[in-house]
């Protein structure tokens, strides 16, 4: 898999440090209170492990599979819930845990449903933010990296559902994507 990436993006390292701060913030941000943290499958779920272990407080976790991309390279703009919360969340503060923030479509649907659940509040914790793909607006509370305008994978990010296990985030070789 590593004879595939162009060059490192983030390093294991900066992945240490960046969770680290953010569960800091987190812990801060709600003290006194049991925020529910949603992991969005399958990107999320490395960074959502070591986030909640990063947050020493009171929390509990549950997850959300949406999709708008399949196994393809731009996002459809149909945003689809293959995995639903097990919980209600009326009256709760939600922390949405994503892996990356691209153009936004998917964030967006994904507010106006748990919106239209009474959540007491709802808050973005994102590992990475990519601005220039961006398409609407959303406001990201927590930001890990702010990344460049790349086709990304490592860290939960995947192509084809591979190289998510990598333990840096890359750049993918083009000729890896523009084979297939």
């Amino acid at each position: 898999m590593r004879e595939n990436i162009e060059k490192t993006i983030v390093s294991t390292e900066e992945i240490q440090k960046t969770v680290a701060r953010l569960g800091q913030e987190l812990q801060t941000d709600y003290q006194g209170k049991v925020p529910i943290f949603i992991c969005i499958l399958k990107g999320a779920v490395l960074f959502m492990t070591d986030l909640i272990r990063a947050y020493d407080a009171p929390a509990e976790i549950e997850f959300m599979d949406v999709s708008s991309y399949g196994d393809a390279l731009e996002s459809s703009g149909e945003v689809r819930i293959l995995k639903d919360l097990d919980i209600p969340v009326k009256g709760r503060d939600l922390v949405i845990v994503e892996d990356i923030i691209d153009t936004g479509r998917t964030l967006e649907a994904l507010i106006k449903l748990l919106q239209t659940r009474e959540a007491a509040s709802i808050k973005i914790c994102s590992f990475l933010n990519k601005p220039a793909r961006r398409l609407i607006n959303v406001h990201v509370d927590y930001t890990g990296v702010t990344v460049p305008d790349e086709f990304l994978v490592g860290y939960g990010l995947d192509y084809k559902n591979q190289y998510r296990n990598l333990p840096f985030v890359g750049v993918l070789k083009p000729e890896v994507y523009e084979q297939n």
